[in-house]
């Protein structure tokens, strides 16, 4: 429970540390020119090259508030012509899941379902491939070392949005997709409430920017 007085002054358990995080992409050996190739791919591919096609490309198209959520969806749209597919696969909220294994089967399932229900699309070229990437992250430090959460707030507002990417989007994959750097810390720091409203924050329909003005207002709402 939050306690009285200053409470956003007091001194965190344990600073939190702003991290940001480049990425080196790199193709992998899976490619798909069908919805039959694709399907065979995803089942092979890795389970980095599955939360990059999600997750990742979040960052990619922070600036975005329209538009379908992962990359699947957009080639299955724009590559394949199966706006039926692209539809489901937009429609997938990865929130919902704890790890990326499930949702690969998630997706799987979409596109075999589709695929069994629409045969004519199984062996239908698309007009460009669909390369199966993957990135390896090299985590990188920041100035900004807060050691209040007042100070967390003034930080918030202060660093690069591939920081903010990193803790509350990137973490997801360490985390089990189940929460953030930013609510973990917070939980530790006694305001679960704060902790739970930021993993309920909507990461589809916001920028990254959006994303960073809501962790700030719940959190300041908490020290209110």
């Amino acid at each position: 429970m939050k306690e009285s007085g200053n409470f956003g002054q007091r001194e965190a358990k344990k600073p939190f540390y702003f991290n940001t995080s480049s990425h080196l992409l790199r193709i992998g050996q899976e490619k798909a020119t069908t919805l039959s190739e694709l399907l065979h791919a995803l089942h092979t591919c890795s389970s980095d090259s599955i939360f990059q096609h999600t997750f990742r490309t979040l960052q990619e198209h922070h600036f975005i508030r329209e538009g379908f959520s992962n990359d699947f969806a957009h080639w299955a749209f724009s590559a394949c012509n199966e706006p039926g597919l692209a539809e489901r696969l937009a429609g997938l909220d990865v929130r919902e899941y704890t790890d990326v294994e499930d949702i690969r089967h998630k997706i799987e399932e979409i596109v075999a379902g589709y695929i069994e229900a629409n045969p004519a699309s199984r062996e239908r070229r698309s007009r460009e491939p669909f390369y199966f990437c993957a990135s390896e992250a090299l985590v990188l430090p920041t100035p900004f070392v807060a050691r209040s959460i007042q100070q967390f707030v003034e930080d918030l507002a202060r660093v690069s949005i591939h920081s903010i990417h990193h803790h509350f989007i990137e973490a997801r994959l360490r985390l089990k997709l189940s929460s953030n750097d930013f609510s973990q810390w917070l939980e530790e720091e006694d305001l679960p409430e704060a902790s739970a409203q930021l993993n309920r924050i909507d990461i589809y329909t916001a920028t990254l920017e959006d994303v960073r003005r809501q962790i700030i207002l719940v959190v300041k709402h908490a020290l209110a």
